[in-house]
């Protein structure tokens, strides 16, 4: 028997009604809609791939039994964020890792850099600087402190508004901005020292520095997904 697939059309608030209204399979939309989403900040704050995968569950229930009390006074990838923000929180609090967030990384990548995209006529040592290039950006981000790198993810990988972010963060949008400012100095900082050390980056500073500069200028460039 052939399945269902869900309208690839509807909007949030269209699906929502919906599965208030019996069509409980909608959901799936909703949970593929917003996978990558919710991932993104999970890994940020977990920085462990289980514990993230878990930490969605547990948010995609909650919000399933509490979608009829969602009063849509928010959008609800933000209502749906928050959630798992606070499940991600609550993990790091059972494990009494809120006060100093464990450092160590974890095997899994957060799948926000893409596989290069060179053009046919890039040289090889091109393609190979832009990959390492790639891998080091990833890398810095992963180091980040947890209040800097959530920011990071949320606003320059997902695109979040500075709004929105606040609001899923509990915090101001000044603040938000303060954050952001700081996870790219951070990452300034970190790929430049990486540059100094690596043989593939032995080009002289200032090209060094103009690459950096352009790379984290605008995050959603083709470093970033």
């Amino acid at each position: 028997m052939r399945r269902n697939i869900p309208d690839l059309s509807l909007k949030d608030d269209q699906i929502i009604v919906s599965i208030l209204n019996g069509n409980k399979n909608n959901y799936e939309l909703l949970m593929r809609r917003y996978n990558e989403r919710l991932y993104r900040i999970g890994i940020s704050i977990l920085k462990n791939d289980e514990e993230t995968e878990d930490a969605m569950q547990e948010t995609y229930i909650k919000a399933y039994q509490h979608l009829n009390k969602f009063k849509r006074q928010s959008q609800f990838s933000t209502w749906l964020s928050r959630i798992m923000i606070n499940e991600s929180l609550a993990n790091l609090k059972r494990k009494k890792h809120h006060a100093e967030y464990s450092e160590v990384e974890s095997d899994t990548q957060y799948g926000i850099v893409q596989q290069a995209t060179a053009s046919n006529s890039a040289t090889p040592e091109k393609q190979m600087l832009q990959k390492e290039l790639k891998n080091i950006l990833e890398h810095a981000i992963q180091q980040l402190p947890q209040k800097y790198q959530t920011v990071f993810v949320m606003r320059e990988i997902e695109g979040m508004n500075v709004q929105e972010t606040a609001e899923c963060l509990n915090i101001s949008s000044e603040n938000v901005k303060v954050r952001l400012h700081r996870a790219k100095e951070i990452l300034k900082t970190q790929i430049r020292s990486f540059s100094q050390e690596s043989e593939i980056f032995s080009f002289q500073d200032t090209r060094c520095d103009r690459i950096v500069h352009a790379v984290l200028n605008d995050a959603r460039t083709t470093c970033f997904t």
